[in-house]
């Protein structure tokens, strides 16, 4: 991806033929094939159901769970162009180009638990997910490497919430990025239906988020308020998950409230 600020604004498909810091061929075969697979589409839009219409929740399916990989494979990029090396794929004895394929694998079903429950939603992911990569995996691995890429991307898919810390950056970087689809766009289900708990205002109050690179960090998080009640998406849950995931020493976010009659906060930075 491009050096250039980039918001990746309506979860726009990531693009495969931009410069990557990364060698990105593995990450080209597989995605295609990703994105068309009809289990986990079927999945990604019935794991909405508990989340939105039954619980109330802000958006959890394909919208969601696009901008979360698009924005995951941006940290991944920007953190790899700050020269920081990642030990999830390494340590498995896989490839480096293996890496972002483990960061998108873990990004498209880390939330498909969801269609048994939202409570604990992290752990019943973890048998379905299983089941699909038992599928999908042999279409571009040999059986070592199949057991080696399935034990990476689930421990990614499991640390994403905040029961466990994640033990690889591959699965910090997802954890971070779940928390980095905050937008209003998000909350556009819910707050049509009359919702008004904090996770929907607060989602509300955002109005774009920016990728790009940091100054004295790898990875600099932009983020625009229009009220004060960003400020919850910001610290409890972006800062919640960045904390234990491995990624707090190169990430910096600036939080700014642009709306210049509700000045209750101004600017964060954390």
């Amino acid at each position: 991806m491009a050096d250039s600020d980039d918001s990746l604004n309506g979860g726009r498909v990531y693009d495969p033929d931009a410069d990557h810091a990364f060698p990105d061929e593995k990450l080209n075969e597989i995605l295609p094939v990703l994105l068309e697979d009809e289990e986990i589409t079927a999945l990604l839009e019935a794991q909405n159901v508990n989340a939105v219409t039954r619980k109330g929740y802000n958006d959890h399916g394909p919208k969601h769970i696009e901008i979360v990989r698009n924005r995951a494979l941006r940290v991944y990029d920007l953190l790899k162009r700050g020269g920081i090396e990642f030990n999830g794929a390494a340590e498995e004895g896989l490839e480096e180009a293996d890496e972002a394929v483990i960061v998108a694998l873990a990004a498209q079903l880390h939330d498909i638990g969801h269609i048994v429950h939202r409570d604990n939603h992290a752990y019943y992911s973890i048998p379905l997910a299983s089941d699909v990569l038992d599928r999908f995996l042999p279409q571009f691995y040999d059986i070592t490497d199949t057991v080696r890429m399935k034990a990476e991307v689930l421990h990614a898919i499991l640390t994403h919430h905040r029961e466990e810390d994640p033990l690889t950056l591959e699965a910090g970087v997802i954890r971070v990025a779940d928390a980095l689809d905050m937008e209003r766009g998000r909350s556009r289900i819910p707050y049509e239906k009359g919702g008004r708990g904090i996770n929907t205002l607060s989602s509300r109050a955002i109005s774009q988020v920016t990728l790009k690179e940091g100054d004295d960090k790898a990875v600099l998080v932009e983020i625009e308020m229009v009220n004060a009640a960003g400020v919850y998406q910001v610290d409890n849950l972006l800062k919640a998950k960045l904390d234990g995931s491995g990624l707090e020493d190169h990430v910096r976010i600036v939080a700014v409230n642009t709306r210049s009659e509700d000045q209750l906060v101004e600017r964060i930075e954390l």
